[in-house]
């Protein structure tokens, strides 16, 4: 089919995880909870880091004043971003039972869908060299992971990522589309909306395949090798109190990046077995609410050093509350 290059695009229809009216109601009660999960989950461990940062106090735990909780913090709303990209725009169409997107809305979804998914690799594999300093150079750690070098890895990040989306996203504008403009999916994805245009998508396919391969293999070979390095330290140690308290600094870690990478395998796999794009969907929810909701309890249920903040910070919320009151009897 020839696109019609004297009509403009104005909206597209994203068809969701189904079609059924029956389970409208079930899937919106269910994108709301995990939603509402995922903000305040990821919320609090942000207040809990930056409010024992902020109020250093003889009750504040210098633990968390390290970088792999700086870096944590700034994952938390990368997480709060990602879902917010898409999860909203779900819930206003079933409430609204609409399935229209603006032309301008969907690049724009897919600009900063594209731009926190990529943020969320880098953290990770920034999180991971982090580890591999603090196990096989604990002596150097402070000097090397200091606070300007932090904060030169998290801006190089943000402007990797942003020129990233940018250019996926002029890409697509160069696009021609023809009358089918259902994406079978609950959010503009880049891939489906590649596989809408009618024009040519050469371009826009090398471009994907070449940064996926160099982002995602590149992010994924750094966080190989840092814990290659690092069980090759923690093996090298004789005490083994020393090996379980170096395994378990990085345990937390290591379950987010291989629930974030497994989930996005299985989404490729499913996309490229199946060749139906509703189960593409159905385990695209993995990977783009499942695991950021996942990622704060993952993180604060069997850390020590999250917990007791979380206590503080309660602790801290609950005498204002008095103050407060106190203040308005007064």
């Amino acid at each position: 089919m020839e696109p019609d290059n004297g009509t403009r695009i104005s909206e597209f229809l994203l068809l969701g995880l189904s079609e059924e009216s029956e389970l409208q109601p079930f899937i919106f009660g269910l994108f709301l909870s995990m939603y509402l999960v995922t903000v305040l989950g990821n919320l609090l461990l942000i207040l809990a880091v930056s409010s024992d940062l902020h109020l250093y106090t003889p009750i504040s735990d210098p633990h968390l004043h390290t970088p792999m909780y700086f870096f944590l913090s700034h994952l938390s709303f990368v997480d709060i971003c990602f879902t917010s990209t898409s999860i909203p725009k779900i819930l206003v169409n079933i409430q609204t039972q609409s399935k229209v997107i603006t032309y301008e809305g969907c690049i724009t979804q897919m600009y900063f869908f594209t731009l926190f998914v990529g943020l969320d690799v880098c953290l990770l594999t920034v999180m991971a060299y982090d580890r591999f300093v603090a196990i096989c150079h604990p002596l150097h750690y402070t000097v090397i992971m200091h606070p300007r070098l932090c904060g030169l890895l998290l801006l190089v990040s943000w402007i990797m990522c942003v020129l990233i989306s940018l250019l996926y996203s002029l890409l697509v504008l160069r696009l021609s589309f023809c009358t089918h403009l259902e994406i079978p999916h609950f959010f503009c994805e880049l891939n489906q909306m590649i596989q809408l245009a009618c024009s040519d998508t050469f371009v826009n396919d090398l471009v994907m395949y070449f940064v996926t391969v160099l982002q995602g293999g590149g992010s994924l070979t750094g966080i190989l090798y840092s814990y290659s390095k690092i069980v090759s330290s923690i093996r090298a140690m004789s005490s083994a109190q020393g090996k379980y308290k170096a395994f378990s600094t990085c345990a937390s870690h290591l379950l987010v990046v291989s629930l974030f990478y497994c989930t996005g395998l299985g989404v490729y796999l499913s996309s490229a077995v199946t060749h139906s794009s509703q189960s593409s969907a159905t385990a695209s929810v993995m990977y783009t609410v499942v695991t950021p909701m996942l990622n704060p309890f993952i993180y604060s249920l069997r850390n020590k050093d999250i917990k007791g903040a979380l206590k503080i910070f309660f602790g801290m919320t609950g005498i204002v509350i008095i103050i407060l009151r106190l203040r308005k009897c007064c």
